[in-house]
């Protein structure tokens, strides 16, 4: 990437862009907060992609900041960003972006920086983003054109939209419904890795927009469906209800029709690895956990695997069940429940939070794979006690619903 990518960039537009770095990390959020302001006033088509909710939180400002920034301080070395620009592309390709969206994005990128910094964004310093954009920019519209080739030349692979038929509809927990997708024109469908998810598109009624979200998916890619285990987000405090997940549990019924894209990602199940194998989830965190425990049960079953989930309480617990069962049938899997605030004829293993001295008691070794995901906030704790553990880089692999955000903070 470096040869390639860098090549159009001569040293002066690289010094420029490295001296940059500083103010980058002290107002980069409020950089592309204003970018995002006046490209969806000046492009509303562009709201149909742009997740609104993460628009009003700040997260996705927040998550662009990170990138520029990261892109800034490894303008010699653009490779060392390359596994952060794939996570990046999977979700495009998801979202069907276009390479002619990127010029756009230059545009207001650039004159948000002039907006934000005034005198301090000279002619010099944004011509020189100017040349860093259009190379990163590349780099990204060739890495998701190569992933929407792959996705066009796999069996039953689509790009854009597909029309599926819901089959089924089960309530899991108080808050968590699952939803089994079937093709509506009955054609083959791709398999896909477990940890992975689709987009979904959402047409509401009464809403100016389209909205696009993405759900991983729960069940075993063997199943011959596609599933999707989404949480209700209700409103709390000053946070309104999630537009789509209320939609779905509420108006999306068996026979309904969702349009959506084919499975993307790069959170996934490393089946080469026969390592004990630990999945670590909170909350609707379990959705990818679940498909990896249903697929390492089929395909490696002589696996060890520990899976451990947290939840608030029994009645927001879901799959507890199916979980229960795998338990029991398959002697390699181990399983532990955790609740925050158990109710009275709640059952679990723990009590409060999971936390180093519980985990370390009953993990059995450091050297395994290690998969988590959940809140925010559920994951930046895993992620300490098990680098607390002394648990290798290599075996620490985590998926972050939204906008992407470093939890090694």
């Amino acid at each position: 990437m470096t040869t390639q990518a860098t090549i159009g960039l001569d040293q002066q537009t690289k010094d420029i862009i490295k001296a940059t770095v500083p103010i980058l990390q002290e107002r980069g959020a409020e950089i592309t907060s204003r970018f995002y302001g006046l490209m969806l006033e000046n492009h509303p088509e562009l709201k149909n992609i742009f997740n609104q909710t993460n628009q009003r939180k700040g997260d996705q400002s927040k998550a662009l900041a990170n990138t520029v920034y990261a892109a800034a301080l490894h303008i010699d070395q653009l490779e060392e960003i390359l596994p952060h620009v794939k996570q990046i592309a999977h979700k495009h390709r998801s979202l069907n972006i276009k390479p002619e969206q990127y010029p756009i994005v230059g545009k207001y990128l650039l004159l948000a920086m002039k907006d934000v910094l005034g005198s301090s964004a000279t002619d010099e310093v944004i011509e020189a983003w100017g040349k860093a954009y259009g190379v990163i920019a590349d780099v990204f519209i060739t890495i998701e054109e190569e992933m929407y080739e792959e996705t066009r030349n796999t069996t039953g692979g689509w790009v854009g939209f597909r029309n599926f038929k819901v089959t089924k509809k089960i309530v899991e927990s108080d808050v968590i419904t699952s939803f089994y997708l079937e093709p509506v024109d009955g054609n083959l469908f791709p398999s896909y890795k477990a940890g992975q998810y689709i987009t979904v598109k959402a047409k509401i009624d009464g809403e100016p927009n389209e909205h696009l979200r993405q759900y991983s998916l729960s069940c075993a890619p063997t199943e011959g469906v596609y599933r999707i285990s989404v949480k209700r987000e209700d409103a709390i405090g000053a946070n309104p209800a999630g537009i789509v997940s209320t939609f779905l549990h509420e108006k999306i019924q068996e026979g309904s029709v969702l349009p959506i894209s084919a499975p993307s990602g790069d959170f996934s199940l490393d089946q080469t690895d026969s390592r004990p194998l630990i999945l670590i989830s909170g909350g609707v965190g379990l959705t990818p956990m679940m498909s990896m425990l249903e697929t390492v049960i089929k395909e490696q079953p002589e696996r060890e695997v520990i899976f451990i989930h947290a939840a608030k309480s029994g009645n927001l617990h879901a799959m507890k069940d199916r979980v229960a069962e795998i338990t029991s049938d398959y002697e390699k899997v181990t399983s532990y429940t955790i609740y925050d605030s158990p109710l009275k004829d709640d059952k679990c293993d723990k009590e409060g939070y999971i936390d180093f001295e519980w985990l370390s008691s009953i993990l059995p070794t450091n050297d395994a794979a290690f998969y988590f995901c959940g809140p925010k906030g559920f994951m930046r704790a895993a992620y300490q006690n098990l680098k607390k553990f002394n648990v290798a880089n290599d075996d620490i692999h985590f998926e972050i619903f939204g906008p992407a955000e470093d939890i090694s903070a």
